[in-house]
């Protein structure tokens, strides 16, 4: 699960192309699969977002969830991936991205009515 904060003027125009970028990094770097996009954007009124006062209007966060189980070579080869990518196909600086991982163990994800460590069909692997 990928959530995307940003002031709503800035966030909107670019919502869809970042979340094209987004995906295709976590394809390219976790082997996700095209059809496992899970984002959810969070467009902040301008006065409900406060900022580092060397950032612009265009600062954007990007928290990922995901299982634990990546090793600390993939989770920063995934942060090079998204500051370089989205700068190039986005156009937003890296001073003004923001990306934080959080993983939690399998047992604490719950879907398709079991929890992550009872699921044995994934389509992607987690210990990469």
């Amino acid at each position: 699960m990928i959530v995307i904060y940003g002031i709503d003027f800035k966030l909107a125009p670019i919502k869809a192309q970042l979340s094209t970028v987004i995906h295709e990094c976590l394809q390219e770097v976790l082997g996700l699969p095209e059809g496992k996009r899970a984002q959810r954007f969070v467009p902040l009124d301008q006065a409900d977002f406060y900022y580092p006062e060397d950032r612009t209007d265009a600062y954007t966060v990007i928290d990922i969830n995901m299982m634990a189980g990546r090793t600390v070579a993939t989770k920063k080869a995934l942060i090079h991936a998204l500051f370089a990518n989205i700068e190039a196909k986005v156009g937003i600086a890296p001073i003004d991205i923001e990306i934080t991982i959080h993983e939690q163990p399998p047992h604490c994800w719950g879907f398709r009515g079991m929890t992550g460590d009872e699921a044995l069909d994934l389509t992607y692997k987690v210990n990469v």
